[in-house]
């Protein structure tokens, strides 16, 4: 079934899995990315689905109409912070927001599982992360001055506001 912009109503957010084949639309346009931009896709299977899973991750979904158009997850990194994987929009619905949103609600999520810090990298051939990541709050850990490419991984943090104890 092909996935069409429409906007006629807010995309609703799911809880789910790493494995949901609803999830796998996404998974497989993202790993179609990181092969075109990097060469390879191996990031996408680094860590076990269970990472992505509650108590300590999670993997939600945006839907419209039951469909998948936006994704992200965090694992937990240590004790305090939770560390963004796989945020992800699919091309047909890019530039609305979406993205934001998957952002908000993973760091809303993981400040009510009572992590106090986000943490993420992000490669050096993906300027719109970047770009959103900055605009969302998040400090870089490296030379933003620096060209991306001579750095690898961009890393990211932010504090999260009123995490649970």
């Amino acid at each position: 079934m092909p996935l069409t912009p429409s906007r006629e109503s807010a995309p609703s957010v799911r809880r789910t899995t790493a494995d949901d084949p609803l999830a796998r639309p996404l998974l497989d346009e993202l790993a179609h990315e990181y092969t075109t931009r990097y060469g390879s896709s191996e990031d996408l299977s680094r860590y076990p689905v269970e990472e992505f899973a509650p108590p300590h991750g999670t993997f939600l979904l945006l839907l419209e109409q039951d469909l998948p158009v936006a994704g992200g997850a965090y694992r937990r990194y240590d004790e305090h912070t939770a560390e963004l994987k796989r945020i992800w929009t699919h091309s047909a619905h890019r530039r609305r927001g979406l993205a934001r949103r998957v952002l908000t609600a993973l760091e809303r999520e993981a400040a009510d599982r009572g992590y106090s810090r986000i943490y993420l990298t992000t490669g050096p051939r993906q300027p719109e992360a970047r770009g959103l990541y900055l605009a969302s709050g998040y400090r870089p850990l490296f030379d933003v001055s620096a060209d991306p490419e001579t750095i690898g991984p961009l890393p990211f943090e932010k504090f999260l506001e009123n995490p649970k104890p």
